[in-house]
Formats: structure tokens, C-alpha cells, sequence
């Protein structure tokens, strides 16, 4: 029986601001092909939106990020079924976390797309939310670039996100004093009644470089930066010496067509003996297990809270995507395309 394969196409780079126009809607009958040796044909269950999609959306430039070519797939992270295979190591039903593009169906040769199992007390929603990028974002970005120490002070830029509230409640269990900025009081009162952080600064109302300085009195020793401009502006001026800025996301120019710039006062860098770091989570795959494990024993324990906001219909997914530019998602932003996905 043919295969119905919907797909939503990148039909122009965006200009500044994200429009559904950017997008096309399209439906093909999937063909039959033999695979070769290596490859999978995946159903895809669930894609993320995550914010550094809105990058690859961009036409190509020296910024080392991939771009999407017009009237291609929009390429995403998903959690799949496999429903054939002349890959060894993986078998039909098997479910998988990987790169892929927003389509029902896809052919991925395993030597050249990352892939991962995902394990079977683990459910697909899971898999891409709570366990997934995002939190594994915030886990390594904190480790292995802020390397915190107890009794440091760590600040968290879009702290109520799916990324920086992982990195902020990680801190907190490393025996850190942790301060998270973020837009809103609802957003703010949940970091501090159900993360347990410190304080919170709320950027819509207050000012944030004088409240940092309140806050963190003996300066900033880690600053987990997922917005850029004016805020991380805001930290550079906080910084204690030899601080260290993780680079992680520069929300605050993703969306405005313009290049992310960088602090101002570069003298305090240097004479603070500051580091400012980026990072790709993807140079940690090998270490992906035990970071999974390591957040799957807080959650049982209760020490450490998530949130999913997902979302249903793939005739959806360009409008729920657009949702991460306006603020309005809770958690990580799951498009949910097979109702099955919570369940296997």
C-alpha cells in the first residue's frame, strides 16, 4: 500500500522576523526504493523546535551553521520508528532520536547522520523533551565549560527555558548559589517556587545589570548566556575574575536578521582574567549516556523539574515553531505528528 509522505518545505529565507510564508506545505506519495546497504526508512513520531533551527532557516554564511536549501525539508531533531532496515545494528520497531527533516517518512544512512537508541523505559516524548538536546544542552554547557565549583554564583539568561532552567537546577545540586533572568512574573515565580533557585531578576521590569550587582555582590563566576546582546552585556559588567561565560544561544538576534554582537567592554575581560566559551553538544555524544542517566535518577528522585509543552498536528508545526519567538511555549516545544508517541 503506497505511503502518503507530507512534508513542510523551506520556501524562502526569512527576512528578520519568522512568517509562515517562509514555509510550503506539500504531499507526495512515498516511492518504493530499495535501501542500500547502511541505510534505515524512518516514520518520524515527534520533531523539537528548538531555537537554533531559526539559524539554519538563514541563506549561507561564514557562521559554520548548516543552511537549509530552498525547497528542501526543514531540517529538526526527531524521535522515529524504523520501518525497514539494511543496517545491522538497527531493526524494524526500534526507536531512534536523530537529524531529520520535517516529513512523515525518511531514508538516513546510519554512517552519516548521528543516531541514537533510545532506551526502552524511556518514552519518544521523553526521549526529545526531558532527556533530550535541550536538557543535554544545559548539563554539558554547565560541566564542561562552567565547570562549577561549590559556592560559586551562577547566573542563568532565559533561565524558565527547556536549556537554561536544566543548567540552573544542575547548578543548584552542585552546591551553587544560582540567579536565573527571564521575562515575566510567571516565569519567574516558577524558578523560584519549583526550581529552588536563589533569585531571579525578571528583565521585562527590572533592571538587570544593577540587579545582578545586588544579587551577586562578589561578582559572577559562571554565566550560562542562551540570549546574548544587552543581558549578556549586563553580565560582562558583573563578572567576578576569572569568570566563565558559556556561550550557549544569542535568542535575542535570531530572529532581527542581524549578526549576534559580541560585549562591549572587552578591557573588563581581560584585566578579569574572563573566559567566554561556545560549545556544540554534539562533542559530548560519547558521554550522552551517562549525562541521560544522570538526569533520569534526579527526576525519579524529585530533584530536578521538567517540562514538556507539546503540541499536536503536523499541519501545525510552522505556527508552533514560530511560538518559541514569542515567548509563549512552557518547556521544550515538541510538534507531536503520531499520537503514539507518548505511549511507546
Amino acid at each position: 500500500m503506497t505511503k502518503v509522505n507530507r512534508q513542510w518545505l523551506l520556501a524562502k529565507h526569512p527576512e528578520k522576523q519568522l512568517t509562515e510564508d517562509c514555509f510550503e506545505y506539500k504531499e507526495e506519495n512515498l516511492p518504493e526504493t530499495d535501501l542500500a546497504p547502511g541505510e534505515i526508512l524512518t516514520q518520524n513520531l515527534a520533531f523539537l523546535c528548538a531555537p537554533t533551527m531559526r539559524n539554519w532557516m538563514d541563506r549561507p554564511n561564514n557562521s559554520l551553521y548548516p543552511s537549509i536549501p530552498l525547497g528542501q525539508p526543514v531540517m529538526t531533531l526527531s524521535v522515529a520508528r524504523i520501518v525497514a532496515s539494511k543496517a545491522p545494528e538497527y531493526i524494524v520497531g526500534d526507536r531512534i532520536s536523530t537529524r531529520a527533516t520535517w516529513q512523515d517518512y525518511e531514508v538516513i544512512s546510519t554512517s552519516s547522520v548521528p543516531i541514537s537508541k533510545i532506551p526502552k523505559d524511556i518514552s519518544a516524548i521523553h526521549a526529545l523533551g526531558r532527556y533530550g538536546l535541550n536538557s543535554l544542552t544545559g548539563y554539558f554547557g554547565l560541566m564542561k565549560v562552567g565547570k562549577p565549583e561549590t559556592g560559586n554564583t551562577v547566573v542563568v539568561s532565559a533561565a524558565a527555558g527547556s536549556t537554561g532552567s536544566i543548567a540552573a537546577q544542575v547548578a543548584r545540586l552542585h552546591g551553587c548559589k544560582v540567579i536565573g533572568i527571564a521575562g515575566g512574573s510567571k516565569k519567574c515565580s516558577w524558578l523560584k517556587e519549583s526550581c529552588g533557585l536563589d533569585g531571579v531578576i525578571d528583565y521585562k521590569s527590572q533592571n538587570v545589570e544593577k540587579e545582578l550587582g545586588m544579587l551577586c555582590p562578589k561578582g559572577i563566576d559562571v554565566f550560562f548566556d542562551n540570549v546574548g546582546g544587552e543581558i549578556l552585556q549586563a553580565a560582562v559588567e558583573n563578572m567576578a575574575s576569572h569568570g566563565r561565560i558559556i556561550l550557549c544561544g544569542q535568542i535575542a538576534s535570531y530572529d532581527n536578521d542581524q549578526p549576534a554582537e559580541g560585549p562591549k567592554n572587552m578591557m573588563r575581560m581581560i584585566y578579569g582574567s574572563i573566559t567566554m566559551q561556545g560549545f556544540l553538544t554534539r562533542n559530548y555524544t560519547d558521554e550522552f549516556p551517562a549525562a541521560i542517566e544522570y538526569l533520569k535518577s534526579k527526576d525519579e528522585k524529585g530533584e530536578i523539574v521538567f517540562r514538556e509543552d507539546v503540541r499536536e498536528g503536523f499541519k501545525n508545526i510552522p505556527s508552533i515553531y514560530k511560538s518559541l519567538f514569542s515567548g509563549s511555549n512552557e518547556g521544550a516545544l515538541i510538534a507531536q505528528i503520531d499520537p503514539s508517541a507518548h505511549n511507546i
